[in-house]
């Protein structure tokens, strides 16, 4: 039972950091783009990735919840595994620090019902420069890729031990 949570663990951390990944490496040409090109390409990204970010990252701090549940207590893997869930858990965190209130803005004018309106009015962030909130949206992604990155290392230690 250990072995196949474990490797699932590791696909929903390559997704998250996969999706993450993305963003931040997109970051170069994005720059380049004026307020209203940057606002239109904002608005592709979310049906898809928010089910992916849904299914990786909330996925993935539940299975390696139970894997350490699972896990012998002081073993390597057992730690390896609580770093992965502690990278996780700070990359979710960022999300909802940085990446949510800014998404919250970008969406404001958008017409969105039932569960996606609902979860993006939640933790709504409050008006600034578009600039400044590109740079927090970027940033924020550059920071969740380095941790899903350190995520999928300790969880990739974890299935040595």
């Amino acid at each position: 039972m250990v072995q196949p949570l474990s490797f699932l663990a590791l696909f929903l951390i390559a997704t998250t950091m996969g999706l993450a990944l993305a963003h931040a490496l997109e970051f170069p040409g994005k720059l380049r783009l004026d307020e209203d090109t940057y606002r239109a390409v904002q608005q592709i990204y979310y049906p898809g990735f928010t089910i992916g970010g849904l299914i990786g990252e909330l996925g993935g701090l539940l299975v390696l919840i139970a894997l350490l549940v699972l896990l012998p207590a002081g073993s390597e893997r057992f730690w390896w595994t609580a770093a992965a869930l502690a990278f996780m858990a700070l990359l979710h965190g960022t999300y909802w620090l940085w990446t949510h209130p800014v998404n919250s803005q970008w969406l404001e004018d958008a017409d969105l019902s039932g569960i996606g309106g609902l979860f993006f009015s939640t933790f709504a962030g409050e008006g600034a420069d578009w600039q400044q909130l590109r740079n927090a949206w970027e940033y924020s992604h550059i920071a969740r890729s380095i941790l899903g990155a350190a995520a999928f290392l300790s969880m990739a230690m974890a299935l040595t031990q």
